[in-house]
């Protein structure tokens, strides 16, 4: 597996990022992806709002890609909405749904969705 040890940052509007991630999530790169978020979110606390965790580009995601979403939730500052755009047809959509995250986490299957 290929090691990204942070995701790419995309300012969408104002108090409103959203974050790509790599094509790949599993327990080489989590850690380091979950870091990466946290450190991205408490650096801009007070001017975040929205934080958009973008898997469309992600092609394979195991259990530990569930864990990074729960663990980004738990972990933002007080007041940042977590949002997560997924294609319904790919891996993460499907992770995400098995392992119950979808319902404390919003998972849209476009951006716009979740950056309403």
């Amino acid at each position: 597996m290929t090691h990204f040890p942070s995701p790419c940052r995309v300012r969408d509007h104002p108090g409103r990022f959203r974050l790509v991630l790599p094509p790949e999530i599993d327990l080489s790169n989590a850690p380091a992806l979950r870091a990466g978020v946290l450190a991205f979110a408490a650096a801009r606390a007070g001017r975040l709002d929205v934080l958009v965790l973008d898997l469309t580009h992600t092609r394979f995601m195991d259990s530990q890609g569930a864990r990074l979403v729960e663990d980004v939730r738990h972990g933002l500052p007080p007041g940042v909405l977590l949002r997560v755009v997924a294609r319904p047809d790919g891996v993460p959509y499907r992770v995400l749904e098995v392992t119950g995250v979808r319902r404390d986490v919003p998972v849209h299957d476009g951006l716009s969705g979740a950056l309403a």
